[in-house]
């Protein structure tokens, strides 16, 4: 695979062979350098239901990386991250390999992954919606009745979901369950920074008009213990972004993320199931151009 080929045509599997491939995701791909580290590459697939379609949105994966680095930095006064310095040429001297690598990847510390999605919640939209729906709170928070969807939630919530084997369902648990099944003190510690960097966020990217209405946030640990802040953060793929200039409750606000995705595929007769089916070229087009707005605004 050479560079021209990643770049008109988008990366969908990496192939680095002078690496140990760790683990292929939903999105990156991550390789082995040592006992130590490890190199990730955000590819341009995209997910949709928990199922990995054919196509690629090309430079998506650019995109995230660019996003995440900027966000990384930003908060790094709240709690360190996974990211370390080292040259790619070094890594990777290939030049096909470093292609495929190039402006998408991360080299990182190898953590601890600590087993909980940490998610929280500025608006009541998505599983969030659908629970207030049925049961008046959402994920074990009782809200006031009446509210809309899209509605701004009276507070900030943190609920907690289980990190699922790829191609299953994360499920949501509440804050007593997270906390019996890593701890009080590493469970308090992730709810009080979880928090600290959606507001910090949310408000930063309001002044950009920019909606963050919920997002989540993963975590690991050192070898002496530390929480350390890891994977993507505050992306479209990992997060829900609306336009503020025409938020409205009472109706599912369009995102800039996948959302375009998976709204195009919930019009067809899919049983959600693999294999996903192929997505046409202005679905393509559409997704990207959301991805570009999103992360322009945010960085520049």
């Amino acid at each position: 695979m050479n560079s021209t080929t990643v770049a008109e045509d988008g990366l969908h599997t990496s192939t680095i062979q002078s690496l140990t491939l760790h683990y292929r995701g939903k999105v990156r791909d991550i390789y082995v350098i040592d006992d130590a580290h490890w190199l990730i590459i955000a590819t341009d697939r995209v997910s949709a239901f928990d199922v990995i379609l054919p196509d690629v949105i090309p430079g998506k994966g650019k995109l995230l990386t660019q996003l995440s680095l900027f966000w990384f930095n930003r908060v790094r006064a709240l709690i360190p991250n996974h990211l370390v310095s080292m040259p790619l040429e070094t890594l990777l001297p290939d030049p096909g390999e470093r292609a495929q690598a190039e402006g998408r990847c991360m080299i990182v510390k190898r953590l601890r992954a600590i087993p909980v999605e940490a998610v929280v919640r500025g608006y009541l939209i998505g599983t969030g919606w659908k629970d207030y729906q049925r049961s008046g709170a959402v994920c074990g928070h009782a809200l006031p009745a009446g509210l809309q969807q899209a509605d701004k939630l009276p507070e900030i919530l943190f609920t907690p979901a289980t990190k699922a084997d790829l191609g299953d369902h994360d499920e949501n648990i509440n804050y007593a369950a997270m906390a019996a099944a890593i701890g009080d003190e590493l469970a308090s510690d992730i709810r009080r920074v979880s928090l600290a960097l959606y507001r910090d966020a949310a408000a930063y990217a309001l002044e950009r008009g920019i909606i963050i209405a919920d997002t989540k946030f993963e975590f690991g640990q050192d070898a002496q213990g530390n929480l350390v802040l890891m994977d993507e953060i505050l992306t479209p793929d990992s997060s829900r972004f609306w336009e503020a200039d025409t938020w409205q409750p009472g109706t599912s606000p369009p995102s800039y993320d996948k959302q375009y995705v998976r709204d195009w595929l919930e019009t067809l007769d899919w049983d959600k199931q693999p294999p996903g089916p192929s997505l046409p070229q202005d679905i393509i087009d559409g997704t990207l151009a959301r991805y570009r707005e999103a992360v322009s605004r945010l960085t520049s």
